[in-house]
């Protein structure tokens, strides 16, 4: 697809049960970057979503993949034995934030919720995110944007968002 057909997608998905989400990995797919700028960062990715026991909300990370392609199994990079983990959010009512283009009713995956550092230029970045299926979190679809707080800056980078197994490591 291209970015016409994302950004109608984007419009016209469907609402999100945050519950549903509650401790899955999903394995995400970059789309819309030019190919250059994928092979400096990635394709493919993993997102974790985790119901916090402690505090009840919504949270959850990234896992770098080793890059197999987009077919291949999700294979977590290593460091020191550890998975390499960026990128903490926390997930909020797509209403919270006003995004710079329509979007359906989904949700909003905020990184400048997620305990990053105040260094970290993740802490700036908005995913709205909605489901291309009507009462399904099998196949969602996200997009980012920047929010600076006095201006809001659309990207070009949508991603997509299989589902794949349940939580099988925390953060």
């Amino acid at each position: 697809m291209g970015a016409g057909a994302l950004r109608d997608l984007m419009r016209t998905g469907h609402a999100i049960d945050p519950d549903a989400l509650a401790d899955l990995e999903f394995r995400g797919i970059s789309l819309g970057l030019p190919r250059f700028v994928e092979r400096l960062t990635w394709k493919t990715f993993q997102k974790v979503f985790h119901r916090d026991p402690q505090t009840g909300a919504l949270r959850g990370w990234n896992v770098r993949l080793e890059q197999r392609g987009i077919d291949a199994d999700s294979v977590a990079l290593q460091h020191r034995g550890q998975r390499v983990t960026f990128g903490h959010y926390q997930v909020v009512p797509l209403d919270v934030a006003q995004p710079p283009r329509p979007c359906g009713p989904g949700l909003m995956i905020d990184y400048g919720r997620g305990g990053n550092s105040r260094w970290d230029p993740m802490r700036c970045v908005r995913d709205p995110l909605v489901a291309v299926h009507s009462g399904s979190v099998d196949l969602l679809l996200g997009w980012s944007y920047v929010d600076l707080g006095f201006v809001r800056l659309s990207t070009p980078s949508y991603f997509l968002l299989q589902r794949e197994r349940p939580l099988s490591h925390r953060v």
